[in-house]
């Protein structure tokens, strides 16, 4: 077939399933995979499964990776250390065990039934490594999706993620060396592959952010936007490259190079330049993955897949559930990463056709086991969707949590009358949230990036952790006793879901929402939303306005709040605390502003200077916190006392060098 031919039937097909399935609230994963095995050359046989786009669709995993790595800086991937190097290795050491010593111990009569042909111990081992790995490309991507890489769960579940991508490395040397007999030699090629990548690893995470940073200061300096996504293009499949000669997989490198694009200030421009080629990618793996998918095996052979199917899930569930478990993790923390992680990998699927190749499997015994590992993928997404209710309800200490997060949220709100509930605290919701408080308007936000809430909480913000969309969460916070509600995230669909909740549970409360397109104003109205207002400063503005009038603030008094502000060309608005959630940043220059906070210790040689004192260079003083109470534009005639968090603004550099200034002895 065409390419062009194959190109419109994979592009004509995806889009009417994505959007069959997103009208039923279902993850489009589910719609690409179901692409593939319709049209699949063991159904349809509409688009055959070729070299041109498995080659397309491995890129897609590749760009994930390297989204990922954007969230996970080289600090955070330190503090995961406990869940790579301990939880994995427990996970993927386990699984294989357990899986060869049952195929080598049950009667060859039993094994017949579920593996056609027989297996000897190389066969076992390989599908033990297979039934170990899960699906780094859909648990990632839902994890990023539903906002859970900070969870408790999301933390253990990418880590074990990780582990399983760098123990594919010894099992793609094992194999090979297995089928042909090459004795001890395959150790001494396994021993300089490990050595080969923790040299390399080594050096990327040693100068790599050095590197990074000057490579893209320069690309930024030049102004051009074609230029920058064409180097984040060139760093992504560079690094990718680099570890695959290496004999490592390409995500992996892909993984490092967003981790070190993270430690520099362009990680927001860099992520939104990558975007639309990541999922596009992406979309095209799991129509690949669905393509694998014999339909006629499965209805043939149902009860082999049926307990392929179940078999492995339920092992990997229980495991993994009982290792975090015996890890300090709690029974609901527990519970949730082995229902993450039950489903069977992609790279499963390159273990299996290794082993075909080697002849250590043959292709009888193959069909049933891909149709079991894909059938998990498939229905893995409606599993995970369902994991918090299923914690909830074996785990009393669930509860606990939750009951404890919405006690946060109303110890906050308790004696609030009036208040503006502000959904998000990003951009938007900050330049939204000072105005409020400029004019005396109590007001309590809700935000999901922990990063966030801890830094604005350190400057004495009310701003607490929780999701806006729970009925639960907008009760906590005073829904009933509100002035109005804001929701300053450009997500229509989430947007759309807190409009009904906010509808059942407040009928009348003035609800005003922020947009990116003009084309969402109606669906927005429809759905409840008092006021749709458009995008970032301007945005910002609006809201602020609406807010005010709606608090009972006179109207003339609302114009000159915001004809002051805008006389003082934005200063009020420029500077921002940094989430992982900024996809929208407008200037990748160096000069770009952001708040940070920084606490004064006894031993400092700030203590007893006045504020105009201070050694901060060009930053400027926003806000401070003594002793709980927040003073906005304090006096530069202030004395600086032991235990004051100051609120910095400034550049990135600016910032860096007033706070080792402060901290100075």
């Amino acid at each position: 077939m065409h390419a062009l031919e194959l190109t419109l039937i994979l592009l004509g097909a995806s889009i009417f399933m994505v959007s069959l399935l997103r009208r039923v609230g279902l993850p489009t994963l589910v719609g690409y995979l179901a692409v593939g095995a319709l049209l699949g050359p063991y159904a349809g046989n509409l688009a055959g499964d070729s070299e041109v786009v498995r080659t397309l669709a491995e890129f897609g995993v590749v760009f994930l990776m390297f989204t990922l790595g954007l969230e996970f800086s080289v600090s955070k991937l330190a503090a995961l250390r406990a869940y790579v190097f301990g939880l994995g290795p427990a996970q993927v050491g386990s699984t294989i065990a357990l899986i060869v010593l049952a195929l080598l111990a049950m009667p060859a009569a039993w094994v017949e039934q579920v593996v056609p042909g027989g297996v000897d111990w190389r066969g076992a081992i390989v599908i033990g490594g297979a039934v170990a790995m899960s699906s780094t490309a859909l648990v990632s991507k839902m994890l990023a999706d539903n906002r859970e890489l900070e969870t408790e769960h999301g933390k253990r579940v990418f880590g074990i993620l990780l582990f399983q991508d760098l123990a594919l490395i010894p099992l793609l040397i094992l194999v090979p060396a297995m089928a042909d007999g090459q004795g001890g030699a395959w150790q001494v090629e396994l021993g300089w592959a490990l050595a080969k990548a923790g040299v390399l690893l080594f050096l990327l995470l040693k100068f790599g952010p050095l590197l990074m940073r000057t490579w893209f200061l320069r690309v930024a300096r030049a102004r051009s936007h074609e230029m920058f996504t064409l180097n984040v293009l060139l760093a992504t499949l560079f690094f990718a490259w680099l570890t695959g000669k290496a004999g490592l997989s390409m995500e992996l490198g892909a993984f490092v190079a967003g981790m070190l694009i993270s430690e520099t200030e362009y990680r927001y421009q860099v992520e939104e330049d990558i975007k639309s080629f990541r999922d596009l990618l992406l979309g095209l793996f799991f129509i690949t993955i669905g393509m694998k998918l014999n339909v006629a095996v499965v209805v043939a052979a149902w009860p082999t897949v049926l307990v392929l199917l179940l078999a492995p899930v339920l092992l990997k569930l229980v495991l993994v559930t009982a290792l975090v478990h015996a890890t300090r993790g709690g029974l609901a923390t527990a519970l949730k990463t082995g229902i993450w992680l039950a489903q069977a990998g992609e790279f499963a699927f390159v273990l299996l056709v290794l082993a075909l190749n080697a002849r250590i499997l043959d292709e009888v015994a193959m069909q049933p086991m891909l149709a079991a590992m894909l059938l998990s993928i498939l229905v893995s997404p409606f599993l995970i969707r369902q994991a918090d209710r299923i914690a909830l309800r074996v785990s009393s200490q669930e509860w606990m949590l939750r009951s404890l997060q919405l006690q946060r949220i109303a110890t906050r709100t308790i004696a609030h009358q009036k208040h503006v509930i502000v959904c998000g605290y990003g951009r938007s919701g900050q330049s939204l949230a000072h105005v409020l408080e400029a004019e005396g308007i109590e007001f309590v936000a809700l935000d999901l990036d922990p990063d966030r809430v801890r830094l604005a909480t350190n400057a004495g913000e009310p701003v607490v952790f929780g999701d806006a969309s729970r009925r639960e969460t907008l009760l906590a916070a005073g829904i009933h006793r509100a002035a109005a509600l804001v929701v300053t995230y450009a997500d229509t669909p989430a947007t759309l879901h807190l409009l009904a909740v906010t509808r059942e549970l407040s009928p009348t409360l003035p609800v005003l929402v922020r947009t990116t397109s003009d084309s969402d104003l109606e669906r927005l109205r429809a759905a409840g939303a008092t006021e749709v207002v458009p995008e970032i400063v301007e945005g910002s503005l609006m809201l602020a306005s609406h807010a005010l009038a709606l608090s009972g603030v006179p109207l003339p008094r609302v114009l000159k709040r915001i004809r002051s502000i805008r006389d003082d060309r934005y200063q009020m608005l420029r500077g921002y605390f940094h989430g992982a959630d900024d996809r929208d940043a407008e200037n990748i220059e160096e000069t770009h502003q952001r708040l940070h906070t920084v606490t004064v210790q006894s031993d400092v040689a700030a203590v007893g200077m006045t504020l105009s004192q201070l050694p901060i260079g060009s930053c400027r003083v926003t806000a401070m916190v003594r002793s709980g109470r927040r003073i906005v534009d304090p006096s530069p005639n202030l004395d600086i006392e032991v235990g004051d968090t100051l609120v910095l603004a400034g550049t990135v550099e600016q910032v860096s060098s007033a706070e080792a200034n402060l901290l100075r002895r």
